[in-house]
């Protein structure tokens, strides 16, 4: 009965924690904008995605649950997340700016990247917001 309520926010729970991860990585690409040598690196979010998707009963079965008592039915975490192979899997952009020193990170694009990543997380988190607002109206008869 609960499973078609939840199945939503467990989507939305995937995309903000993949979103997550990719900010982490764009902001290490611009931390490391003038370091000799540093390759900037990157993932396909949307395949990650995929993944993630095609492999959740996989993971809800084996996560470790939010709630005590250990039932496996319970919410996954982000270390449900850690076993996806194209979070994982980053890989190394196309330098775009040729640069002396072989640092291939391309500023203004890491920056563009990371805002664009940062407004799809808000999103991310108003949806969540909103559909859990909605369950609890529905929860409340309101």
């Amino acid at each position: 009965m609960f499973e078609p309520l939840t199945r939503r926010l467990e989507f939305f729970s995937d995309a903000l924690q993949l979103r997550a991860h990719r900010q982490q990585v764009l902001a290490s690409n611009i931390a490391n904008a003038d370091t000799p040598g540093f390759v900037a690196r990157d993932f396909d979010f949307r395949q990650a995605m995929d993944s993630v998707r095609s492999r959740g009963p996989e993971l809800r079965a084996g996560a470790m649950p939010v709630l005590t008592g250990g039932n496996a039915q319970h919410l996954r975490t982000s270390a449900a997340l850690a076993d996806v192979p194209d979070r994982n899997r980053v890989q190394y952009s196309v330098q775009t700016q040729p640069s002396l020193d072989g640092n291939t990170v391309d500023l203004d694009q890491q920056r563009a990247n990371f805002i664009h990543n940062a407004v799809q997380y808000e999103s991310t988190l108003r949806f969540i917001n909103g559909h859990v607002r909605t369950m609890l109206s529905a929860i409340q008869g309101q």
